[in-house]
């Protein structure tokens, strides 16, 4: 399982390292992601170690918001100051999702092919 863990450590590293490297205005952890996704397409599956150290991750996924808490109670000032623009733009953002998902709910009901 340790090996396991460290391959998505090390995923996560090159993630950082490409990002570093090329200035590509994207989280390393995005990269890392994608480089873990074509291993295994290529790979043609997801070893059963690796299932089970991303379930034991993820059965622990609320500590890792601890430290994003603490970064908004740090912040809270600043946050109220800017309030209205972030009400507005998280109001804005989940409109425009839900219509999103609806049109392309509507296009794979239909069958049609998006133009």
């Amino acid at each position: 399982m340790l090996g396991f863990f460290i391959l998505l450590l090390s995923c996560q590293l090159l993630g950082e390292v490409v990002v570093i490297a090329t200035g590509l205005p994207l989280p390393g952890p995005v990269i890392g992601m994608a480089v873990l996704f074509v291993g295994l397409l290529v790979r043609g599956g997801i070893p059963a170690g690796l299932d089970r150290m991303a379930d034991t991750l993820l059965s622990h996924l609320s500590l890792l918001f601890v430290p994003a808490g603490v970064g908004v109670m740090l912040h809270a000032e600043l946050l109220g100051a800017q309030l209205l623009p972030i009400a507005g733009s998280v109001v804005l953002a989940t409109m425009l999702t839900i219509v999103v998902t609806a049109w392309i709910m509507q296009l794979l009901a239909s069958g049609r092919r998006p133009r």
